[in-house]
């Protein structure tokens, strides 16, 4: 069997007397996309902050490429290849498309007592991962804020590529965007799977997630119930195992039989 990119073993994380995860598993293979599912407050955030460099575990252990590893920052994550795209992205809406690209990364020329920007490398660069991913900038030098959501959200996605990215945790990608948009960015996803990178997909959202998908894991209250993969869970099952799959679906029946009550 392959070794995994990432295997997360027994991870607990407690915050004082607060568990936010407890004795929580799952590995991620090279291209592949994992789907990490869980309503609010499943302690998502929680484990991809852990294997982000934010948080130290309580107990348990994080195995990259396996080896053992342990994190002091985020710094230490990225140094191995590991980003992370979070839901506010990181990106500045008044600054143009090209230095929200580099963000303190742009190409220069040493000098003595200076740093020479080499602002016509970071246009062509810029202009060229952008045309990659299928986004036309008429002008690299716009406003980010002109851009649409999925097309900010692929910005800063093939950001963290370009800058070495073995594996990507995505933090709620396709939380605040519209259909059209919503399928950009799987679709973007998808090819950054073909291309052998790992990706763990962080979701409330079970209709992406399993357009997406090659395997779930559902958190529920900081624990999980295992992995899964399609042949195993249908979306429906998937739901339910969330938190909150059962009380929506007493709703929906508690609903149903008052409207039958007022016939």
């Amino acid at each position: 069997m392959p070794t995994p990119v990432i295997e997360v073993r027994g991870l607990t994380k407690h915050f004082g007397n607060i568990v936010a995860l407890q004795d929580v598993s799952m590995t991620l293979m090279a291209g592949e996309v994992h789907c990490l599912l869980g309503d609010n407050g499943a302690g998502k955030s929680t484990l991809i902050r852990t294997l982000a460099g934010n948080n130290r575990p309580t107990a348990g252990e994080i195995l990259f490429q396996g080896k053992p590893v342990a994190f002091r920052s985020p710094a230490d994550a990225l140094d191995l290849g590991i980003a992370t795209v979070y839901q506010d992205l990181g990106l500045v809406p008044l600054m143009s498309v090209m230095r929200n690209f580099f963000m303190g990364r742009e190409p220069v020329i040493d000098c003595v007592l200076f740093k020479l920007f080499r602002k016509s490398e970071a246009r062509r660069i810029a202009r060229e991962e952008m045309m990659k991913i299928g986004i036309d900038v008429r002008d690299v030098e716009q406003p980010i804020g002109t851009m649409s959501g999925g097309e900010r959200q692929s910005l800063a996605i093939a950001r963290a590529v370009y800058f070495g990215a073995r594996v990507l945790i995505l933090d709620e990608p396709t939380s605040a965007l519209g259909v059209r948009q919503t399928s950009m960015v799987l679709r973007y996803v998808a090819r950054l799977r073909n291309e052998g990178i790992g990706i763990i997909f962080i979701t409330h959202n079970v209709r992406h997630a399993y357009a997406i998908g090659d395997r779930f894991t559902v958190l529920n209250r900081g624990r999980t119930p295992g992995t899964f993969t399609r042949a195993e869970k249908t979306r429906d099952e998937l739901e339910e195992m969330m938190a909150g799959g059962r009380e929506m679906a007493d709703l929906t029946e508690h609903l149903s039989h008052d409207a039958l009550e007022h016939l």
